[in-house]
């Protein structure tokens, strides 16, 4: 095990050593940063510390670099849409009903376990459980998603999410009209202060959440919806869309389902109600590769039963 050691100047007095450390474009996540400190692998002057410590001139701050223990997930062959792959990441089409990497109830059958197949290797940054994952979609949304398939692209890329030079955009359906074409929603997300499988705008302890949308297309009782997300919170499209009155075309868990009564037409409702999946796309992802610094642009199409409603949707505005 090797350790680097970091001399705290006077710019950064005061600062908490979370924070700081998580500043550094060749240090993992906050949260793993965290991780660090409580399993003593980050140590100031030598000694034990707490993710809050306000740190001083002259501190030091030694840092274990861990050899990351191998994963013990399965590698399945799955199916897997690449739009892109070299020595460094890999760019997927993320099919919806797919979850990103396995957790409770979900130990297989992941986009991970699939990567894992198809790659051998994924980068150790995101831990044993989420190797090579820089950033997630929910089980039933598709879309455009990079992985990085060793450490130092990892960082570059978590590095690139956490200073917001990452460009996403979505589409997504929501009920009702929004009453004006653009907007923003800048409300804090965390988890909910009852409901602990949601995420809520009232939760004591949410974090910034920004979302930009723009009408792209008003139908009687539906919009179809450009988003652009500046932060990427759990849930996030989907709680705020969801406080806002407009939630996400089939979110059974923020109230996209239940307002299909809304929808006069029958063939529309008959069609929505069908659809098994959000409707909600990861349409386009713009970065930095990590090793060339080129940057990369992806666009994906809408799946199949998303574009079946709308196709629907027109036939019936004309």
């Amino acid at each position: 095990m090797h350790t680097k050691f970091y001399k705290i100047t006077p710019a950064h007095v005061g600062e908490r050593l979370d924070s700081y450390l998580a500043s550094l474009p060749e240090m993992p996540t906050r949260s793993q940063i965290q991780k660090m400190i409580q399993e003593i692998h980050i140590r100031v002057n030598g000694f034990e510390t707490k993710p809050n410590y306000h740190i001083k001139e002259q501190d030091t701050i030694c840092v274990d670099e861990l050899s990351v223990r191998p994963s013990e997930m399965k590698p399945q062959a799955l199916p897997l849409f690449i739009l892109y792959e070299d020595q460094d990441i890999v760019v997927i089409d993320k099919a919806a009903g797919m979850v990103v990497h396995p957790g409770a109830g979900n130990r297989e059958g992941t986009v991970v376990n699939a990567l894992l197949h198809h790659c051998k290797n994924l980068s150790g940054v995101g831990g044993v459980h989420r190797p090579g994952v820089v950033h997630r979609l929910d089980k039933e949304t598709s879309g455009v998603m990079v992985f990085a398939k060793n450490d130092e692209a990892h960082l570059s890329l978590s590095a690139q999410f956490k200073e917001r030079t990452i460009q996403r955009r979505y589409l997504t359906l929501v009920f009702g009209r929004m009453g004006k074409t653009q907007g923003m929603f800048d409300q804090a997300i965390g988890r909910h202060p009852s409901q602990r499988k949601k995420m809520s705008s009232k939760s004591k302890h949410g974090k910034t959440a920004l979302t930009h949308w723009e009408v792209k297309k008003e139908y009687d009782q539906l919009s179809l919806m450009s988003i652009k997300l500046m932060t990427g919170r759990t849930h996030q499209v989907r709680v705020h869309f969801s406080e806002a009155g407009h939630p996400v075309v089939g979110d059974d868990v923020y109230g996209g389902v239940k307002r299909t009564h809304q929808i006069v037409s029958l063939d529309v409702k008959n069609a929505i109600e069908k659809v098994a999946h959000l409707l909600l796309h990861a349409e386009f992802l713009s970065f930095k590769h990590p090793r060339t610094h080129e940057t990369l642009t992806f666009q994906t199409p809408l799946p199949s039963y998303f574009k079946e409603v709308l196709d629907l949707l027109d036939d019936e505005d004309r």
